[in-house]
């Protein structure tokens, strides 16, 4: 059996000379041999112990005696140990959660604490053989897919590693006795309330009396199948991210070139887009891929939100990633504008100079990106700068109707975003200068224009 392990921690790179490992242990059969066994080769494999142990809090006196167990475990080996209660049913409750989900969140967040904390570089895990067919099982009857059916991985995220993953809970049982180690028995283990316990307890023992003995090793061999599928898959789908997808101020964008891709590459690369902004995948479901795959047919602006607060936003077919409030209009403002001053404009952080000129031929009106000319004497009301309004019109320049500024920024591309950040230099209710793209015929100079109104935007670092 040591060998095996071996074998397992060699063949997936779990450890590095001189790591600093974290072992979670609960006080089971599965930790405890996880721990004795890592204590014998932590010479071998040049590695430093740690121990991490969470109280849920849920079988009272049993679970304190369980805390205690694993610490006075750990005084025999000389490891140092660090534990922490935390009230499970509390915190599923506040979160809406199972209590399995609110353990299995509350554990791996305590594992990071101390991994920061401590400088640790590797998480070990206790999972076994037996977990692993366990997890299969429970997966194809929610109806995972193929990166469903490889199961617990044995390393993950380069952090978490499962030594033991290919060692049966039998071989785990037979360890614990030949070495003299009592491990604590969770009763709850026994009880058929939670799913794993069900498929552990109920629906394996039933499938080997009447389908197959072998089911254990015949669910881990669909894994390892699945997951040399999966790998081939998984190496195309990295040539085709790095194509198709890239990450831009906090933002994952895809291309809209993606949607091209077979399903069983987009399905993945759109999974992939969520784990990179969420850091996880957790409630993420094929409805999800379908919801995105949906919005990339449909028009720019097209909004989906997802699990953990993450929206999808199609722009002008691409698809944006992001965990940013969803589209929220910025605060709307509108601000007099008063000639010969400099006004300053804290809502944009630019300063508008706005000054009057006769107007001569010889008068050089070449205009700058950050400054326009206009007709002083067609002007009408006050001059104010502000940003868009829901039903705004604008006549561009060379035409003779109106067109709404909302389908005039969907013609330039300007990203639904960024819209209300644009300036918009209006003359009473007329919108004269569209900043940064384009201005109104109805303030254009002829030659009949006797003043000119010149209006000069200025950074306020400029000045």
């Amino acid at each position: 059996m040591i060998q095996k392990v071996i074998n397992t921690i060699e063949n997936n790179l779990m450890f590095n000379k001189g790591d600093k490992v974290i072992v979670a242990v609960s006080g089971g059969p599965d930790s405890i041999c996880l721990l004795h066994l890592l204590n014998q080769l932590k010479k071998q494999l040049e590695i430093n112990l740690i121990v991490a142990h969470v109280n849920h809090c849920l079988r009272g006196v049993e679970a304190d005696k369980d805390q205690e167990f694993v610490h006075n475990f750990c005084d025999d080996l000389k490891i140092e140990c660090y534990s922490k209660r935390i009230d499970i049913n509390e915190i599923a409750e506040m979160n809406n959660v199972s209590m399995e989900s609110a353990g299995r969140d509350a554990r791996y967040e305590y594992f990071n604490e101390l991994k920061d904390k401590l400088k640790a570089n590797k998480v070990a895990l206790a999972h076994n053989a037996n977990d692993q067919a366990e997890t299969v099982l429970m997966r194809i009857i929610r109806g995972t897919g193929l990166e469903g059916l490889v199961g617990i991985k044995p390393v993950r995220a380069g952090i978490f590693v499962r030594p033991l993953i290919n060692i049966s809970r039998k071989e785990i049982e037979e360890y614990c006795t030949n070495n003299n180690i009592n491990p604590k028995i969770d009763k709850t283990n026994f009880e058929s309330i939670y799913t794993r316990n069900k498929i552990r307890i109920d629906l394996i023992p039933y499938i080997e009396k009447n389908f197959n003995s072998d089911i254990i090793n015949g669910l881990i061999r669909l894994g390892d199948t699945a997951k040399k599928d999966n790998d081939f898959i998984e190496n195309y789908v990295d040539i085709s991210y790095k194509k198709h997808c890239y990450n831009k101020q906090g933002k994952v964008i895809i291309k809209s070139e993606a949607f091209n891709e077979e399903e069983a590459i987009l399905s993945r690369l759109i999974r992939r887009t969520f784990q990179e902004i969420n850091g996880n995948l957790y409630n993420f479901e094929k409805v999800h891929v379908y919801d995105i795959i949906n919005i990339q047919k449909q028009g720019t602006g097209k909004e989906v939100t997802l699990p953990s607060g993450v929206n999808a936003i199609n722009e002008y077919g691409d698809i944006i990633i992001t965990k940013e409030e969803k589209s929220l209009d910025i605060e709307k403002y509108e601000v007099i504008l008063n000639i010969g001053e400099e006004n300053s404009i804290q809502h944009i952080g630019k300063t508008i100079k706005l000054k009057l000129l006769d107007y001569d031929k010889k008068i050089n009106l070449k205009e700058k990106s950050n400054i326009r000319n206009f007709d002083f004497d067609k002007i009408k009301g006050s001059i104010i700068v502000r940003n868009r309004r829901n039903g705004d019109k604008f006549i561009p320049f060379g035409m003779s109707g109106t067109k709404k500024l909302k389908d005039l920024f969907i013609d330039l591309k300007v990203k639904k975003s960024e819209r209300s950040k644009i300036p918009l230099i209006c003359f009473g209710e007329d919108i004269a200068w569209i900043v940064g793209y384009r201005v109104s015929e109805k303030f254009k100079i002829t030659e009949d224009t006797k003043s000119i109104l010149q209006i000069k935007l200025e950074s306020e670092c400029l000045k």
